[in-house]
Parts: structure tokens; sequence; C-alpha cells
């Protein structure tokens, strides 16, 4: 099985949808378009699994630089998940660290 980023979809495009634009170049497992946790809105990306790794990629080849409802798509084998989610580390918060932000 192998996952799939997308990238540069409309943000009215929901996971059936996404689904559907794999599902003509291979078995699709799953396709989950990510949403902002407040508003509930699409961020424009998803994920796509499909179950043969040669469909995905010729769905790699045929969909990464096309045009998707009149958007440029990205699209190519999505990353391993760094440890810690890709959070950044040691924020500061108006040039102060965090550990010295208290000692006001």
């Amino acid at each position: 099985m192998k996952k799939l980023y997308v990238g540069g979809l409309p943000f009215k495009t929901g996971d059936d949808e996404l689904n559907t634009l794999f599902t003509s170049y291979g078995k699709v497992a799953s396709a989950k378009v990510i949403k902002d946790k407040f508003s509930g809105r699409s961020r424009g990306f998803g994920f796509v699994e499909m179950e043969d790794d040669n469909e995905a990629t010729n769905a790699v080849t045929k969909l990464n630089g096309s045009e998707y409802e009149g958007r440029k798509l990205v699209v190519n084998e999505a990353r391993p998940m760094t440890e810690g989610g890709g959070r950044r580390e040691n924020r500061s918060w108006g040039g102060n660290s965090r550990r010295n932000f208290n000692k006001w």
C-alpha cells in the first residue's frame, strides 16, 4: 500500500471527490482531505492510500501538475511523519524565550 500527498486542492473538495479523482487510476483504500481543527474548513491538501504501488505511481505521474477545478495539483509519495508531528520547537514570544517570559 502506498500513501500519496495531494496538494493544491480546491477548498470545496471533500473526501468523496478526492476518492473519485484517484479511483480512475486504481483501487483506493482511503482518501482524506485535511481540515482546520478550529474552523472545520479544508486546508487545501489531503492524503490518498492506494492498494497497488504501480497504480499509485501511475496516479502520481498522471495527476502531478495537472489542473483540477482551476487549480494545479501537487501529487507525490507522502513522507513519513516526523516525531512530534512536525511542530516547531523553541517558539518565541516577542523576542523572548518562554524561559525568560516569566521573569517580567
